[in-house]
Formats: C-alpha cells, structure tokens, sequence
C-alpha cells in the first residue's frame, strides 16, 4: 500500500480530517479514528471525513447523491451529520473536480443535504427539518441547566446560559438524563446577544468541547425561536471558532458558513497498520 493520502480542513475551526476513498478501500477502523484525531499521536481533529461513493458504503439512509460523507467523531464513533463537515465535504468536491456546478447533494446518515457552494468558498447546506422533541435537564459543575431538545439528524439539547455563556466550566463531562438520550447527546449553551443573534458554546457527543458544531447552531436557533413562540427566523450565530448563519423554517433549515483546507500530504503505512 502507498501512503494514505490526506486533507486537513476546517468549518468555524471545527477541525476534520478528510480521507479521499471513493471506491472503500479503506478499513477505517474506530481504532484508526481515534488514533487520527489524538492531537499528540495522530495528527488531531474533532472527527474524520471519509469520501466515499454511496453505492459502495450502502448506507442504511435514503440517500440518492453520488457521493457520501462517511463521519466519525473523535471517539472513532460514528455519527448521522456535522454541519461544520458536511460544508469542508462539498468544499473539497468542487475543488478535487467530483462534482460539477456548485448546487449538488452529499449523502449522509441523516440522509441526502442539498448544498450550495459560493464562489468565496463559503457553503450554504440544506440541513432538513430541526424538531423539537421535549426538554430535559444537562448539569454543569453541579448547576443545573434546563434545556430544549432538537433532533436536526442527530440529538441535541440546548440550554439557556444566561449572560454570559464564558463562564461555564466545560472542561469535563456534562451531566444528561441518559434514559432520554440513550445514545449521547450534544450539549449546546446559548447567550442573546439581541435580536437575531446567539452566542454559543457546545460540548459534543464523542468529542468534548468543541469550537464549533454545526448542527449544533441550527438546534440552537431552533430552540430560541421555540421558547420566543415562533418557528421561523434567520439568526447570526457566534462559536469560539467564528461565525455562522441559519435560518430555520418549517420543516427546513439552512446553515451557512466558512470551509476551508490547511494542508495535505500523506499518512505513514506502517502507523496506519500499527493504529488499528
């Protein structure tokens, strides 16, 4: 085997590796995964993008575009989306010439995301319907937190954090009532900072803090919009890593953001075959 090669990308400084692999040659491996994303011993990231072709993973979603992203967490779990991802994901299509114009769909668990890429290279990604599913209580250092949960393909629970969202001490593990979210949830706290706009930090499912999730601002505007009594409404949404727009309606919502690519090059045969 050659070396495996690579990109380095970033969505608001939600960090990915991406894996060229469209015919599935890769055993991707949670062992790999994880190994991938230590930030000591691999070459760390927030989760991992494999570029796969859709009739040869066969999901179990409903999904008709050619091309499907293949995401793990940190963790070397699997997971249904990522906004921040998804966007990195058409980036590199219309750059690496897999696609043609820059409207076309990427596949996913939480099935097909129709996306737009601009000519900055900002994506605008469709992202489906963000439900709301109930509430439910996270626990911070021992405060507790009451929060709205949303599904936007994957499960989230936003809180409202008060003045200011800095304070909170997410270094480690949340609290969550797991017979709620069997599977994990992705936590994320909320400051107004007015009309139409948020302040967010999130800790995810599998990952830990993060500098930005993207289905996490969506859940976050959804469950704004929710508490405010209505279900509609565009909002400018600030994570540590920068700043992203949504717009949520009915049984739709859009995400639009910055991708971008920092490096790549080629991974080692021999740490690949020992990261297993």
């Amino acid at each position: 085997m050659a070396g495996i090669g690579f990109l380095k990308g970033h969505g608001t400084q939600n960090d990915f590796v991406l894996l060229p692999d469209p015919d599935g040659r890769l055993e991707l491996t949670p062992g790999r995964v994880a190994a991938l994303c230590d930030r000591q011993r691999g070459l760390g990231a927030d989760g991992v993008l494999r570029v796969i072709r859709t009739e040869v993973l066969r999901p179990e979603a409903d999904v008709t575009a050619e091309w499907f992203m293949d995401y793990r967490n940190a963790d070397g779990s699997v997971a249904e989306m990522c906004g921040n991802g998804v966007r990195v994901f058409a980036r590199y299509l219309v750059d690496a010439g897999l696609v043609t114009g820059d409207e076309f769909t990427v596949g996913s668990r939480a099935g097909d995301r129709p996306v737009r890429v601009h000519p900055d290279r900002s994506v605008t990604v469709h992202m489906g319907p963000a439900t709301i599913t109930g509430t439910s209580v996270t626990v911070v250092a021992g405060q507790p937190f009451s929060g709205v949960a949303v599904d936007v393909g994957n499960p989230h629970l936003v809180s409202d954090a008060g003045e200011d969202v800095e304070f909170l001490d997410l270094r480690e593990q949340p609290d969550y009532d797991r017979d709620i979210f069997p599977d994990g949830v992705n936590l994320e706290f909320v400051q107004s900072l007015g009309e139409g706009a948020l302040r967010m930090r999130v800790y995810e499912r599998g990952v830990g803090e993060t500098r930005a999730c993207g289905t996490g601002t969506v859940a976050a505007v959804a469950a704004t919009l929710h508490l405010a009594g209505a279900d509609h409404g565009t909002s400018t949404v600030d994570i540590p890593g920068g700043r992203v727009t949504v717009s949520v309606e009915r049984g739709a919502s859009t995400l639009t953001g910055p991708a971008e690519f920092v490096a790549r090059g080629e991974l080692d045969e021999a740490w690949w075959e020992a990261a297993r």
